[in-house]
């Protein structure tokens, strides 16, 4: 078996073990984490109804930008705040953090603590 298709198996391995002690309710909706080589997306999921409340990817945040924006993790950092927004203003303050299999450092932390800055409390 190729190491990259082992690596994707054992971080979707992860990620099962990680959802099922994390699940997002009206009240304290799951803040879901989703990091790709490039770009790192997230949402703000309601798991009663299976709806999404608000979401955020790097992508977008680029797209504003002119130039070069720096690294990465700065760039995640921007899309966790921008999320935080958008959550507020859909009425979301609380949510339980679900960082998709993927270590808490690095890019997924710099979400994290963006989106803290931004006034969700996690």
């Amino acid at each position: 078996m190729p190491k990259d298709r082992n690596a994707r198996q054992l971080r979707k391995v992860r990620q099962a073990r990680v959802r099922k002690k994390v699940s997002g309710t009206p009240e304290r909706p799951r803040l879901s984490v989703f990091r790709s080589l490039k770009h790192i997306y997230a949402q703000v999921i309601d798991d009663t109804t299976g709806r999404t409340i608000a979401a955020a990817s790097s992508q977008e945040a680029l797209n504003g930008a002119e130039g070069d924006v720096g690294p990465k993790t700065a760039v995640s950092a921007v899309v966790g705040k921008a999320l935080a927004e958008r959550a507020l203003a859909a009425g979301v303050t609380r949510v339980v953090f679900d960082r998709g299999g993927c270590k808490y450092h690095g890019r997924v932390k710099a979400l994290a603590d963006g989106s803290r800055e931004g006034g969700l409390e996690f």
